[in-house]
């Protein structure tokens, strides 16, 4: 699904400030991959995410999604099939506009289109229809403004919005953390199914160890722009919060030694 390549990033290249993030970074990711990503700030977790959007060029390497080199191809072309979900609930919707209207926006994404087509009826069956898993209510809000629902609620509008036209790559970036633990754990069980039933590649940036450790297939720690560890199958599913920081300060021991 997603290979990079040997990637390097270094900012402010040539100045005081000049800092390499990236030498050398490889990560392939299959189909059925979903991936939680943890580490320490600065770590690099954040800028991956950046990096395979689009959102920030790469000084070397390359990129392929789905067999496809998008190395050169901007945010614009990319998100035709990434979707990214941010930290900030009011990031992945346009408060705003309605439910309907955001829903319908993001069903067009990548086509060409006309504000009528936001309030075309014709699509009101679907939006209820996927709604409804999320099971908040919002089915019957179609015609409320984004800006007033919970950032739970916006969260998981967003999530069906990035699901509607079934990218082949999903990005999560901190995307429970300004939430309250309760909400945390709802948007996550919503997540989970919607990554199932879609089956979607996706990619968390998570700081939560225990979701980490919960969700999905397959973790990846990363420590200083580089990937530290990545465990998956049986490993992954006997990892306890204690066991995983322990691994932790092992491996990111022999690292600062190697």
């Amino acid at each position: 699904m997603l290979k990079l390549n040997n990637i390097c990033k270094t900012f402010n290249l040539g100045d005081i400030n000049e800092e390499s993030i990236f030498h050398g970074v490889s990560l392939e990711v299959k189909d059925d991959d979903f991936i939680c990503i943890v580490g320490s700030n600065g770590a690099g977790k954040s800028t991956l995410l950046n990096i395979v959007s689009g959102k920030l060029g790469i000084d070397r390497g390359s990129i392929i999604l789905n067999g496809e080199d998008i190395t050169d191809q901007v945010e614009s072309q990319r998100c035709k099939k990434i979707s990214r979900i941010f930290q900030d609930p009011s990031l992945g919707t346009v408060p705003s506009m309605t439910v309907h209207e955001n829903l319908s926006m993001a069903l067009n994404k990548g086509k060409k289109f006309n504000f009528s087509l936001l309030i075309d009826k014709k699509n009101e069956s679907l939006f209820k229809e996927s709604l409804k898993i999320l099971d908040l209510g919002l089915e019957d809000k179609l015609e409320v403004d984004v800006s007033k629902l919970s950032g739970g609620q916006r969260q998981s509008l967003a999530l069906i919005m990035s699901a509607l036209t079934d990218p082949r790559l999903l990005l999560l970036d901190e995307h429970t953390a300004a939430l309250d633990p309760k909400t945390s754990e709802i948007v996550m069980a919503i997540t989970d199914r919607i990554v199932k039933e879609k089956k979607l590649a996706t990619l968390m940036v998570t700081h939560n160890i225990d979701h980490a450790i919960r969700y999905g297939n397959r973790l990846i720690m990363m420590h200083r722009g580089q990937i530290i560890l990545d465990v998956s199958g049986e490993e992954k599913k006997n990892l306890t919060k204690e066991k995983l920081l322990s691994l932790f300060k092992d491996v990111s021991d022999r690292s600062l030694f190697s």
